[in-house]
């Protein structure tokens, strides 16, 4: 296992819930009985070429539980085991905003439990609307939690993003960061770093794009390839092949050195069931890779942020500074 007690070199998100709350925060999955509008033909169909038909919840409750039933099953594995106290309901498979304004604004409420300290959303950038946000905003302030967005948007390349049939596009992304910061609420962005058609330069223009919406959180995958999804096929048929774990912490560690030092990281690197997929981590323990990233960073005594210098108008910097 990785060294919990090594310093690292970037901002993670366990000293960010302990500097604003006081102590360990804990995410709670739910799941919610919907889908996504690049699944049901809205913006395309058969979803993200890389996602199951569970979608990304592979520790989720079953979707027909109540939110209350879901919470309340985890609070009791999760509080004793953790000695957890304080959590955050994570709305996180599909689309969590495609559903009808009062639909939403019901499961919304079901997760303002007295443990929890604020509710995050999973979704996409398309299927964020002001009406929904003006939900959230009555809710945060009757409920007195925080808000946090999740929006995967996975790859900044026009390109990768048709080929794994997103339905949506950059535009869209930066529409959607822009109306959830107008409300205040924190927005988390995913990006999946290792995507075969991407290259060293679309990683780093992800970061220096999330730096300068300013963002405030940033979750980072290994690309997994599920079974029975297009991408598996593709991947069966060699249509293309996967860089190697020592390149994705390269890529890892460029996106972090070019990532605003503000911007808070979730992960570095996810995790999912082998026995579902046909590639996951190279097939290593996700802290080997964990440590090859922190390994490169020492190497190069680099942090995060230590190549954010093009924000704020860097070619007249030297007439200011």
């Amino acid at each position: 296992m990785t060294d919990t007690t090594r310093p690292k070199r970037y901002r993670m998100v366990s000293k960010y819930y302990k500097e604003t709350y006081g102590e360990k925060v804990y995410k709670l999955p739910v799941a919610l009985p919907l889908t996504c509008p690049n699944r049901d033909g809205s913006a395309g169909v058969g979803g993200c070429t890389f996602c199951g038909e569970i979608g990304a919840g592979y520790e989720n409750r079953p979707a027909w539980m109540t939110v209350r039933m879901q919470l309340e099953e985890n609070i009791a594995h999760i509080g004793p085991k953790y000695k957890a106290k304080k959590f955050i309901p994570y709305y996180q498979n599909f689309s969590n905003t495609y559903l009808s304004l009062d639909d939403f604004k019901s499961y919304m409420e079901q997760g303002c439990i007295d443990e929890a300290v604020g509710i995050a959303i999973a979704t996409r950038p398309d299927c964020i609307a002001d009406e929904y946000l003006d939900i959230l905003a009555d809710i945060r302030d009757r409920f007195q939690k925080d808000i946090y967005i999740e929006l995967g948007l996975q790859t900044v390349n026009y390109d990768t993003l048709e080929k794994i049939n997103r339905g949506h596009d950059l535009a869209q992304f930066i529409d959607a960061v822009l109306r959830i910061k107008k409300y205040g609420f924190n927005v988390t962005t995913h990006m999946i770093v290792n995507l075969p058609w991407d290259t060293m330069k679309d990683t780093i223009e992800g970061a220096r794009i999330l730096s300068a919406l300013g963002v405030d959180q940033v979750k980072l995958h290994a690309l997994y390839i599920v079974k029975n999804t297009l991408m598996a096929k593709w991947y069966q048929e060699g249509q293309f092949t996967l860089i190697s774990a020592e390149e994705y912490a390269d890529r890892v560690v460029n996106f972090v050195r070019h990532l605003h030092p503000d911007i808070v990281l979730q992960r570095l690197v996810g995790r999912a069931p082998e026995d579902n997929t046909l590639f996951t981590n190279w097939s290593m323990g996700w802290w080997r890779v964990q440590d090859l990233i922190d390994d490169k960073l020492d190497e190069l005594d680099a942090h995060q942020g230590d190549l954010c210098d093009y924000l704020n108008g860097k070619a007249v910097r030297k007439f200011i500074d």
